[in-house]
Order: C-alpha cells, then structure tokens, then sequence
C-alpha cells in the first residue's frame, strides 16, 4: 500500500511540473517563409487573390486527389469559404475563409481545422516588389491552448512546417514565371 501511494505521489508531482511548466511556456506560433519570383506583382497576384488560385499551388491539396471539397461565397471576397474533408491524417478536414483582400498584395485567412486536432490559424500571403521582380511571403499565426502549449518545447516547427511551405512557394514561382 505504501508503494503505490509513492508511486501515486510521484504521478501527481509529475503532472504539477509539467501544468507548472506549461504555464511558462508562450502559446503564440508564427510561422512564414518567402520565395523571390522573377515577375512583377501584378503578373503574381493572380495566383494568389482567391482561394481557388492558390489551391492550384498549395501542396496540402495536392496530398489527396480523392478529398471532398466544397467552395461557398464569392471566391476572391471576404467571406468566400473552401472546405475539404480528407482521410489522409496528414490533410485532415477544415475550412478556410477569405478575411481580407488588399489588391494586388496581400490576402489574409481564417483557417479552421476540425481533424486530426481542432485548431485555428490566421493565414496570409503578402506580395512585394523585390527589383523587377516579387517578394512572396506565405504564413500564419496561431495560439496553442494551456496545457499542450507545453508540446512546443519538444516541437520543431521549422522542421515540421518548412517542407510544405517551400514546397508550394516553389509551385507559386513556377506558376508565376510561365
């Protein structure tokens, strides 16, 4: 009897710390990276000014041909809405809408995730003029709740994120640039 209030004891310690250590942990999350593309801004926007462009470049809809998909709204206007619904873990279901849009450089979205985890982000993609040609910039921003913010230390965003993002960063520039 001893041992197992020891054994209890040490689980609930165990558990205090890791609440404890959580709580000193920052939930933000911003994540972005940028490609240079050799075309002006407004020869990029078009690739980017509405959901249905950059799902012709975005590597998560590529992951599953077969996934649902279902558009509501005005594309390319606040309030425009694209969801898809996938079996494939690593694509999961969502929605994303259209926040805003600041011709001919900046779309910003409200991403809605339901699996493999619920979760929100705020999402972008920002145009620049870079010499004769354009800065892309694609990213988000989101908040990890209290106590799994405490994941992050064990987390590698770059790591976990960057391939997919350089990846249709790349498949924008080539879209762009033909």
């Amino acid at each position: 009897m001893r041992i197992l209030k020891k054994i209890l004891l040490a689980i609930v310690a165990l558990v205090l710390l890791v609440l404890l250590v959580a709580a000193f942990v920052d939930g933000k999350i911003k994540f972005e990276r940028s490609v240079t593309i050799n075309a002006p801004v407004d020869k990029v926007w078009p690739h980017i000014n509405s959901l249905a462009a950059m799902n012709s470049w975005s590597p998560f809809v590529s992951k599953d041909p077969d996934m649902k998909k279902t558009s509501e709204g005005t594309d390319g206007t606040p309030g425009a809405r694209f969801c898809w619904e996938s079996q494939k873990k690593d694509v999961g279901k969502g929605c994303q809408t259209i926040k805003s849009v600041s011709a001919p450089s900046l779309i910003e979205t409200d991403l809605k995730f339901y699996t493999p985890y619920e979760s929100e982000a705020q999402a972008f993609v920002k145009l620049e003029a870079a010499g004769t040609g354009t800065r892309a910039t694609w990213g988000f921003n989101s908040e990890m709740p209290y106590p799994f913010r405490i994941m992050k230390l064990f987390m590698n965003m770059e790591k976990m994120m960057d391939p997919d993002f350089t990846t249709g960063l790349q498949q924008l520039k080539k879209l762009a640039e033909q």
